[in-house]
């Protein structure tokens, strides 16, 4: 099967997955940093990625708790810039990124805009392959799109669907929303990872799901 400009949708995903990465993102349990303690317990996020998704880490009664979460990230500029959600990392205070080679990095988080849940990490890496931003206005309904990330932490998962909704507000994700809704199965652990047309292009960053278990249920 090929996409509109003929290129097959298997050299499409070879083409992108290089550039999509997994962030694993911890913090201190500590109470006081609002009304949730942490931005990893929000029950707002919870309703969009399920209960399983976050993980305690209480080893012992003498050890702070860890909040963990995962998430994706995007490789966009070759000297180690990746878009993320600032969901994934917002308040991390260790940041690990795992690239397709298998290498890992300590990530640094640049900058943060919590009214559009985007963030910027930086890993010291040199050379990296990237995606190429589209012009998501030109995206119209009915065209298909790959959703890449790591769903439930399984690495490198490409699935496929068309544009089902653009311009898509009102849906209390985020301060600032502009969204493309996509049929393209998205599930925990998707959040941060690539949306592409069928050139191979970033039109999106996949944001959140719209379900009431948890899991993929259409809408993405």
């Amino acid at each position: 099967m090929t996409g509109g400009n003929g290129k097959n949708f298997v050299e499409i995903a070879k083409s992108v997955k290089p550039a999509v990465v997994n962030i694993a993102a911890s913090r201190s349990g500590k109470s006081g940093d609002g009304p949730h303690g942490s931005p990893l317990e929000d029950p707002f996020f919870r309703k969009f990625f399920g209960d399983e998704f976050f993980k305690r880490d209480r080893d012992t009664p003498q050890r702070e708790p860890k909040e963990r979460g995962q998430g994706s990230g995007v490789i966009v500029e070759s000297n180690g810039l990746i878009v993320t959600n600032n969901h994934v990392v917002n308040k991390a205070d260790d940041i690990r990124v795992f690239l397709s080679d298998k290498r890992e990095f300590k990530g640094k988080l640049i900058g943060t805009d919590a009214k559009t849940d985007i963030a910027i990490v930086k890993i010291e890496a040199t050379g990296l392959p990237t995606i190429p931003w589209a012009d998501s206005d030109q995206l119209e309904v009915g065209e298909y799109v790959l959703a890449v990330g790591s769903p439930f932490g399984l690495t490198q998962t490409v699935t496929m669907g068309i544009v089902s909704a653009v311009g898509r507000a009102s849906m209390g994700i985020a301060e600032y929303e502009d969204f493309i809704q996509t049929d393209a199965a998205i599930n925990p652990g998707n959040s941060g990872g690539a949306l592409v047309n069928v050139r191979g292009e970033l039109v999106g960053i996949n944001t959140a799901i719209f379900s009431q278990s948890g899991g993929n249920m259409g809408i993405g």
